[in-house]
C-alpha cells in the first residue's frame, strides 16, 4: 500500500495535470469558434467555384483540347494521395482516423494494381505512416503548429502539386482529410482533386443545355488556364480549414473528457487517503492503548 506522502505527491500531480488539460481545453475552444467560422465561410465560395467548373465541364468534357488537369491524363495508374492531419496531437482520434483511412486507400489502391504515391501534410500524417509507407512519401509540408493554415499555405502545395502534374508524377490525385461535421463529430474523407471534372461533388448540380449553345468570352480554354489553379488551390484551403476545425474540437473533446477523469482520479485518491490515514490513527491508538496496559 502506498503511503501517505505517497498519495499526496499523487493527488497534486493529477491536480496539476488536471489544470493544464482545462487550459487546453478552454484554449481548444476559443480558438475551435475561429476555425469554425473560417471553414464555414470558405464553403460557399468553393461551392460556387465547383459550379462554375461543373458549367464549364460540360461544355469542354469532349472537346479536343482540354485541359489535362480538367479531363485527366486518359490514364489511372498512379495515383497521388495527399493526407491532412494536424501538426500536433493531444486531440483523441482526429489523426488517427485520418491516417487509417489513407491507410485503407493504400491497401484498395494496391490491391487494384495502381502505383501509389503520397503528400503528408502536418506532421502527425508523416508520423502515422512512415513505419509502413516511408518509401512512398515524396513530399511533406507541415503547418507550423497550426499558424500556416491559410491561402499562401494552400498555394504553396497547390503549385507542388501542378508542377508535378505536368512533370507526369502522377495521373490523379486525391485529398484525404477530415470534414468538419459539428464539435463533436470530425469525419474522414477522400475527395478527388485531378482530374477537376471528377473532384466536382455530386451535390453541385450540372446545367442541361438542352441543346443552346453557350458562349464564353474570353474562350472557356482561356477561363480554365486562370480557374483550374484557383480550383485546386481552393480545394486544398477548403480542407484546410475544415482540418482546422475538425482538430480544434477533437482536442476541445478530448481534454474535456481528460479533466474530467482527472476529477474522477483525484477522488478516488483522496478516498484512499482518507482510508489509509483512518488506518494508520487507528493503528497508532491501538499500539498506544496496548502499551498503555502493559504498564
Amino acid at each position: 500500500m502506498a503511503s501517505l506522502k505517497e498519495l499526496r505527491n499523487r493527488i497534486a500531480s493529477v491536480r496539476s495535470t488536471q489544470k493544464i488539460t482545462k487550459a487546453m481545453q478552454m484554449v481548444a475552444a476559443a480558438k475551435l469558434r475561429r476555425a469554425q467560422d473560417a471553414a464555414e465561410a470558405a464553403r460557399p465560395y468553393a461551392e460556387r467555384m465547383a459550379a462554375v467548373m461543373a458549367n464549364l465541364s460540360t461544355s469542354l468534357k469532349d472537346a479536343p483540347g482540354a485541359s489535362p488537369l480538367l479531363v485527366g491524363t486518359g490514364k489511372d495508374d498512379v495515383r497521388m494521395l495527399v493526407v491532412m492531419t494536424a501538426d500536433r496531437g493531444l486531440c483523441g482520434g482526429f489523426n488517427t482516423n485520418i491516417a487509417r483511412k489513407a491507410r485503407e486507400r493504400i491497401v484498395k489502391l494496391q490491391g487494384e494494381g495502381k502505383t501509389v504515391k503520397m503528400v503528408s501534410v502536418g506532421k502527425k500524417s508523416f508520423d502515422a505512416l512512415k513505419r509502413l509507407y516511408a518509401d512512398r512519401i515524396v513530399q511533406r509540408f507541415e503547418l507550423g503548429g497550426g499558424k500556416d493554415i491559410g491561402a499562401a499555405k494552400a498555394a504553396q502545395i497547390g503549385q507542388w502539386i501542378r508542377e508535378q502534374f505536368a512533370e507526369g508524377a502522377f495521373d490523379t490525385l486525391e485529398v484525404i482529410s477530415s470534414e468538419f461535421v459539428s464539435v463533436i463529430s470530425q469525419k474522414p474523407r477522400a475527395q478527388t482533386l485531378i482530374p477537376a471534372m471528377d473532384a466536382i461533388p455530386d451535390t453541385v448540380e450540372r446545367p442541361d443545355l438542352g441543346g443552346a449553345v453557350y458562349e464564353y468570352e474570353p474562350d472557356e480554354e482561356s477561363i480554365l488556364d486562370v480557374l483550374l489553379p484557383r480550383y485546386v488551390d481552393t480545394v486544398i484551403l477548403s480542407s484546410l480549414l475544415e482540418n482546422a476545425a475538425g482538430e480544434m474540437g477533437a482536442r476541445m473533446a478530448a481534454m474535456d473528457s481528460a479533466t474530467r477523469n482527472a476529477g474522477e482520479l483525484i477522488d478516488k485518491l483522496n478516498l484512499v487517503y482518507n482510508r489509509t490515514r483512518q488506518a494508520k490513527i487507528t493503528t497508532e491508538l491501538t499500539e498506544i492503548i496496548s502499551g498503555a496496559e502493559a504498564l
